[in-house]
């Protein structure tokens, strides 16, 4: 019976879904022009002109690697939906991370405690959220006026080295070795955001578990062509045109 850490070998074979684990050291997060600014902010902890920092982005775009650098270099306590009201009630000084501060579940007087805690008695806060402040779901105007007094950064992907770099990374993260051509095909044709980036390696992950291959250009293609909802099989072999060596 085939081990569940064993890909499968033979064209046709089940995939399983073995998970991974992203990496989020330090050394592995991909420094660009769309988050120089928040890369270097977070490391310069504790040098910090305010107590409060907030990273704002879409979804994957390096937000909670970003927190987590900073947790660890901070020290930093994880407050969650369950966890912010008791941690407001308790105090202190421990730093804290506040993730998904739009979108998480946060009870309105629990959060309003927290970032007026840490105004008041200077205790190092880093949220992160993927809309602006005057978006978020909440009606106590004093909560997002506090937010606004954070130092805020925006992450977004800059330019094809920053997106080619962090296709590199998610297919490591997966154990996958992808030659520079099929990033650098990538990159030219899908939808540049953070976002599409991990679907596709998601896609081709598993593609390519079920077909016992590498991930070439074809299944590249393939993949790319499911995500423009293209039946046209014409256009399809155009992209596969001289890929019959893979």
């Amino acid at each position: 019976m085939m081990s569940a850490t064993e890909r499968p070998l033979r064209r046709g074979q089940m995939a399983l879904d073995l998970g991974y684990e992203p990496s989020h050291a330090e050394d592995d997060f991909i420094v660009g022009e769309g988050n120089e600014l928040a890369y270097g902010h977070v490391i310069a902890f504790p040098d910090w002109s305010g107590p409060m920092t907030l990273l704002q982005g879409p979804a994957k775009s390096g937000k909670s690697h970003l927190a987590r650098i900073w947790s660890e270099r901070a020290g930093a306590v994880y407050a969650g939906p369950d966890t912010a009201e008791e941690l407001s009630r308790v105090g202190g000084s421990t730093p804290l991370v506040i993730e998904d501060a739009d979108r998480a579940g946060y009870e309105e007087p629990a959060l309003f405690h927290l970032l007026n805690q840490s105004m008041r008695d200077r205790r190092p806060l880093l949220l992160t959220a993927r809309d602006a402040v005057a978006e978020w779901p909440f009606q106590t105007a004093d909560l997002k006026s506090r937010a606004r007094l954070a130092a805020q950064f925006h992450l977004q992907l800059s330019d094809d080295i920053q997106l080619s770099q962090m296709l590199v990374k998610l297919f490591a993260d997966r154990q996958l070795a992808v030659d520079p051509k099929v990033i650098a095909y990538l990159v030219a044709r899908m939808e540049r955001s953070p976002h599409e980036a991990v679907i596709l390696a998601d896609m081709l992950d598993r593609l390519a578990l079920e077909r016992g291959t590498a991930v070439t250009r074809a299944l590249a293609a393939k993949v790319l062509a499911e995500r423009d909802g293209r039946n046209d099989r014409s256009q399809l072999a155009l992209d596969l045109e001289g890929d019959d060596d893979e």
